[in-house]
């Protein structure tokens, strides 16, 4: 067997152990009993560490020297080339963290995340408090073998939105809130529109089968995958044929299950549309947090709260819950979903103020590894945060600091900011699309669908890894990442809502 053979038999094994931990973690945050916490956490342990040890082995090192060695040069651009250039990187970032410290934290991420599942509806900081602790300190850990980095939080946003840096954020991110800050304060000064069917009696299996039908004519492929229900919606790939979404229903709010599949379809898409040919290797998935969560929320926002959408869906929802929308039109429920609000909870918040939620978590990562601020005094940064950048203050840490599963089952910082980005990028993705597609928008208003998710397939998903967020862009827009297209979505269609 030549080296590549070898190479890529190694890497489809990998593949299989990730899918099994995968798998394991999907279980724990849908229908694994409390019961099963500890020992779930040390199944999660032995196999990440397995799977870290089989890609840190030093024959694969070896391998990769041997292609290179032996004249192993491939065109540019090819699967071949692409392949080798992400392994020779995850390879050289993978064997500087030693495998005791994979196992570890996978061992207390799985504690912290069944802590969590109990201190939010306790509204019990105090539980969670000494694992958040030892979080930061693995944090500081796995930062530290990251050598050169000008920032801590550096490391951790390399692994999530590999190419951006907190030097590249911070500004980026104040140029947003100067954006938004005076589109809010004009919205506050009008009249809010009326919400109140939104939150009339949905039964939840109706509304679990409307959100997949919704769904499944997006483009979400549901022979393979299958939507639960857990504490915070996700969506997870098992394997090219097996992504999976969750999501979390209320009888008393229609949109929270309703916009979270679609925001999870989006998410799931993308997953599904890799090329088949590139499952069993690290190209296999998509590109970066960013890019991921600009699938999200093109399908949940973009999309879904669109007027062209309303168009579409307040038909099938009147014939779905008669008596709940008996007297909603397509214009009352585009206004509804798209209410302006100073609100508490990043994932119910609007597309004008969601940002502001996740520049407040972003910088209280960065005052966290920082130093500047200590555990036991988040849950008050939190709420001054709150009330200073939105105007409004928890009344408890439950809808506060414990309201985000991200930092109770994984490590304190790269963790946020690809939301934000994620948002940029969906504006500049959408106009491409339209700029290609012209009949794009009265396509949605169809119901019809094809247009935008083929153009999404070719341009964005197919490539998994094989294109970095960057190239990604550049090749589905023809320019680098901007800020001005989000601006001016937001800004065209908040004016016109609002008068404003």
């Amino acid at each position: 067997m030549d080296a590549l053979s070898a190479l890529r038999q190694r890497l489809a094994a990998i593949a299989d152990l990730n899918g099994a931990i995968a798998t394991l973690a999907w279980d724990q945050e849908t229908y694994m009993p409390p019961g099963g916490a500890e020992a779930r956490g040390r199944q999660l342990a032995l196999l990440g560490r397995m799977a870290h040890e089989q890609f840190t082995d030093p024959q694969v090192g070896r391998w990769l020297e041997q292609i290179e060695r032996d004249g192993g040069t491939f065109a540019a651009g090819s699967l071949e080339a692409d392949l080798l250039r992400v392994v020779r990187h995850d390879y050289q970032r993978a064997t500087r963290v030693p495998a005791e410290f994979v196992a570890a934290m996978m061992e207390h991420s799985s504690a912290a995340y069944d802590r969590w599942t109990r201190a939010r509806p306790a509204n019990a900081f105090a539980m969670v408090a000494d694992s958040l602790e030892r979080t930061l300190e693995l944090s500081h850990q796995y930062a530290g073998y990251t050598p050169g980095v000008a920032h801590p939080a550096d490391a951790l946003i390399g692994e999530s939105d590999e190419g951006m840096t907190v030097a590249q954020i911070r500004p980026l991110f104040a140029e947003l809130r100067a954006g938004l800050v005076p589109l809010i304060e004009a919205i506050g000064a009008r009249p809010a529109p009326d919400t109140t069917f939104l939150t009339r009696h949905y039964p939840a299996a109706a509304q679990l089968a409307v959100g997949m039908e919704c769904a499944v004519a997006f483009g979400y492929d549901p022979q393979r995958g299958r939507q639960d229900l857990t504490h915070h919606p996700f969506a997870t790939r098992l394997n090219h044929g097996d992504v999976r979404i969750t999501t979390r229903v209320r009888e008393d709010d229609f949109s929270e299950a309703f916009f979270s599949t679609l925001h999870e379809a989006g998410h799931a898409m993308y997953e599904q549309g890799v090329a088949a040919e590139l499952e069993g290797t690290p190209l296999a998935s998509g590109t970066s947090a960013g890019v991921h969560e600009s699938q999200s929320r093109l399908w949940e926002n973009i999309v879904g709260r669109s007027r062209g959408f309303a168009e579409h869906i307040v038909p099938r929802l009147r014939t779905a819950f008669p008596q709940q929308f008996a007297d909603v039109t397509p214009d009352i429920f585009y206004r509804a979903v798209n209410r302006v609000s100073r609100s508490l909870i990043r994932t119910d918040a609007d597309e004008v103020t969601y940002n502001l939620h996740v520049i407040i978590r972003f910088d209280l990562e960065l005052e966290l590894l920082e130093g500047r601020l200590a555990v036991r005094d988040l849950p008050e940064a939190w709420r001054e945060r709150y009330r200073r950048d939105l105007g409004v203050v928890p009344p408890d840490d439950r809808d506060g600091v414990l309201q985000d599963v991200h930092w109770f089952a994984g490590l304190i910082g790269g963790a946020f900011q690809g939301y934000t980005l994620g948002n940029i990028m969906s504006a500049q993705f959408y106009r491409a699309a339209c700029a290609a597609h012209p009949d794009i928008p009265e396509a949605i208003t169809r119901g019809e669908f094809a247009t935008l998710h083929g153009w999404l397939q070719r341009m964005v998903y197919a490539h998994g890894r094989r294109l970095d967020a960057d190239a990604v862009v550049r090749h589905a827009t023809g320019g680098p990442l901007t800020i001005a297209p989000y601006l001016a979505y937001l800004d065209a269609k908040y004016r016109a809502l609002y008068q404003c």
